[in-house]
């Protein structure tokens, strides 16, 4: 099992990973067109990190990181979405491997603080997110399509 960066090569099989994952989430569609453009967008956004777990040649897990700044801080800050690991290999310290790997790159990049999204509906996450130090946050997160 191997953790690295994405590359294009890694778009459909990324876009498959978003899929399972959005099929649990109520708040996004699965639509694999967008899912793929905007995989796209991630992969030529320099201040974007997208990390995958691969296994004998197949993607198993991702995990992306956006850079974003906040007033608040007076510094760069990183977005985590997208973490996933297909449901054959939950349970094997994958998700760990990614989520690390994202860390250590926050760290490397200076940011001051780590953010992240996830359903208040599942608990396995959230429990799993906060042995890493995340904490919940009072902040909701809301959104408008334009």
């Amino acid at each position: 099992m191997m953790i690295r960066r994405a590359c294009y090569d890694d778009i459909d099989a990324m876009a498959g990973l978003l899929s399972e994952l959005f099929g649990i989430e109520d708040d996004f569609l699965i639509d694999t067109d967008k899912q793929i453009r905007g995989l796209t967008l991630l992969l030529q956004n320099s201040a974007a990190t997208v990390l995958v777990a691969e296994v004998e040649g197949r993607v198993i897990g991702m995990v992306s990181m956006q850079s974003l700044i906040s007033t608040a801080m007076g510094e760069k800050v990183g977005l985590i979405e997208d973490m996933i690991v297909t449901a054959d290999f939950r349970g094997k310290g994958i998700g760990r491997l990614l989520l690390m790997g994202m860390i250590e790159e926050s760290e490397r990049l200076g940011y001051g603080r780590l953010s992240l999204g996830a359903d208040r509906r599942n608990s396995p996450a959230l429990c799993f997110y906060k042995t890493f130090g995340f904490e919940t946050s009072n902040m909701g997160l809301m959104y408008r399509i334009v």
